[in-house]
């Protein structure tokens, strides 16, 4: 397994990923760094996620960042999830950013996908 890449700072439309800065929002999934082309919560649809759940158990659950607040993802986004066995985890971009270092460091099965703020 790889090393968790850690998220050190974010804002300013993009996040620096292990000393490196990348554009817009951001997909951690099997450790790897990516991006996603999601650009605001009200556009999100459940197959922003296909990557995630194509992981299968590799995946315990997403924490998505949600942008500046704290807002209730798209109920079919949730529900796709739920369906999927896949817990859902949702915060502001910026409390997700400082979990996902938490919880990678812990070595916790997630996906991260964090929408840039």
């Amino acid at each position: 397994m790889r090393q968790p890449p850690s998220i050190d700072a974010w804002g300013g439309g993009g996040f620096r990923v292990a000393g490196d800065w990348r554009p817009g929002s951001l997909l951690v999934l099997d450790d790897q760094p990516r991006d996603w082309h999601v650009t605001a919560l009200a556009d999100l649809k459940p197959e922003d996620f296909a990557e995630v759940l194509a992981a299968g158990a590799a995946v315990e659950f997403i924490l998505l960042g949600t942008g500046l607040v704290n807002a209730l993802p798209p109920r079919p986004v949730r529900d796709a999830l739920k369906a999927a066995g896949v817990g859902l985890e949702f915060m502001s971009t910026e409390a997700a950013a400082r979990t996902y270092n938490v919880l990678a460091s812990e070595g916790r099965r997630m996906a991260a996908a964090l929408i840039a703020v």
